[in-house]
């Protein structure tokens, strides 16, 4: 590919850094936000996913007896 194949997407990187050096303020380096509380409600239902996906693992085992056709 040639430089001119890249044109926009230069012009759209030397735009973002134009756009950027006015701000006068740099968005790295600060302290990190504090996290939140725990959302158990989110928890319960991650695992129950994990759950339900153990339980057709297990249909899938029962079903092929164990054999999977790997060997």
């Amino acid at each position: 590919m040639s430089d001119t194949d890249h044109g926009a997407h230069g012009a759209a990187t030397v735009q973002g850094a134009a756009h950027d050096a006015g701000h006068g303020h740099d968005d790295h380096g600060h302290a990190a936000d504090t996290l939140g509380p725990i959302d158990w409600t989110m928890w319960a239902v991650g695992l129950l996913g994990v759950l339900v996906a153990a339980i057709v693992v297990a249909g899938f085992v029962l079903a092929t007896h164990g054999k999977f056709g790997l060997g």
